[in-house]
């Protein structure tokens, strides 16, 4: 186990805690202050990718606190009394203590680890507090490749360390196969009622307009793997009847707002990234479409040449490889309320939007140093980060003052 000071119940508190420790007893050193890089406001008749504005480093409204590495970590999920899973894509599920160590999960299933494959979300059911239920995704093994897979467990605590009983596999993509992208992200309905779990074309393309495939795709479920019974498509039986929304690449973060819509980034091809409003029915036009091009130099037509194709809320180019997402509903940063915060990988940043209603707008991106992978916001309303890499950090933000 790996004794880190993690989680503190205020920002004094957290201020006496910030020099925990990790791995044999080594001192956790704060990062330093991340110093904002121009960020991105629509100017009047400017594209959706933005103009700069340049914002000094003297504005930044946060500070960095580490809290300890993992291996390659993917996701980092809160439970309701404050403690944090971890998963690492290797096939590690790390539960952190309020008391400051991390224990290893036992009964993670079997993934097949490499590229961009392995264990990726974990998502606490909404009852938590008395199922003890999580969902996980991950790339599961199998004949002739890999294929996309979500399964639900029990943590149970009762032994000497925490093990993962019940699991069962309650949907994976078929058939199985190569490429990575594969997307894995979860989020549950507002009601509690149903999950959705978005799905990469594996670097396949076409699929993502394939009605019949699930890749390439947002996926609805009920909690025990069934098609949702509003799903579009649900009549038309196999993996078409779990189709929410189609024409996605690479989607790494999937996040509801307070009124209930849908949001949606994913990762566009050589520039064109994109953060969508998830719509049901609608078709977001990949590979038909992108405001970017294929890595060979060749293009590809923009949104605007086909409208029969829902269009990004926003877009980036050149490319940020958004991963993560939360929509900040806390008190710790209220100027954020209700903004998107998501992680930048090859942007190597954290990058607010803010939303109204339907639309977006780009608001900061502050550069972070490192190529952050997910963002997640604790039950008493702070914000994590957590580093892409073989040595990522679990990071904390706190505002200046």
């Amino acid at each position: 186990m790996r004794p880190i000071h993690l989680l503190c119940t205020s920002l004094v508190a957290l201020a006496a805690c910030s020099g925990g420790s990790s791995g044999s007893g080594s001192t956790v050193t704060p990062a330093p202050s991340p110093t904002p890089t121009p960020g991105a406001t629509p100017a009047p008749g400017a594209t959706p990718a933005g103009t700069p504005v340049s914002i000094p480093a003297s504005d930044a409204p946060f500070t960095v606190q580490s809290y300890g590495s993992f291996d390659n970590p993917f996701s980092v999920a809160f439970l309701p009394d404050g403690r944090a899973l971890v998963t690492e894509k290797p096939g590690t599920i790390k539960l952190v203590t309020i008391g400051g160590t991390t224990k290893n999960v036992g009964g993670v299933p079997a993934v097949e680890y490499g590229g961009q494959g392995g264990l990726l979300d974990i998502a606490p059911a909404p009852d938590f507090a008395t199922s003890k239920t999580v969902y996980l995704s991950y790339s599961q093994p199998g004949q002739g490749g890999s294929a996309l897979a979500i399964a639900r467990a029990t943590l149970n605590e009762s032994g000497s360390a925490p093990t993962l009983g019940n699991l069962k596999v309650i949907f994976h993509q078929q058939p199985a196969g190569d490429g990575g992208q594969f997307g894995g992200i979860i989020a549950f309905a507002p009601d509690g009622n149903s999950l959705f779990l978005s799905s990469g074309e594996r670097m396949r393309k076409t699929p993502a307009q394939d009605p019949n495939s699930a890749l390439g795709k947002i996926l609805h479920m009920t909690p025990d793997g069934k098609p949702a019974s509003d799903n579009p498509y649900r009549s038309a039986g196999g993996e078409r009847a779990y189709i929410w929304s189609s024409g996605h690449r690479n989607p790494y973060g999937l996040a509801f707002d307070a009124a209930g819509n849908l949001w949606e980034n994913e990762m566009g091809p050589k520039g064109g990234d994109e953060l969508n409003l998830i719509e049901k029915g609608a078709n977001y036009g990949w590979p038909e479409v992108s405001n970017g091009d294929n890595y060979d130099g060749s293009p590809i037509p923009d949104h605007d040449t086909r409208p029969e194709f829902a269009a990004p809320k926003l877009w980036w180019n050149p490319s940020i490889s958004p991963a993560g997402l939360v929509i900040y509903s806390g008190n710790v940063f209220p100027q954020w309320k209700g903004s998107a915060l998501l992680g930048a990988m090859s942007g190597q940043a954290l990058i607010r939007a803010s939303l109204n209603g339907t639309a977006a707008q780009k608001a900061n991106q502050w550069d972070m140093g490192m190529r952050i992978r997910d963002v997640a916001q604790a039950p008493d309303g702070s914000l994590w980060v957590i580093q892409d890499g073989d040595d990522g950090k679990l990071m904390r933000l706190v505002p200046k003052g």
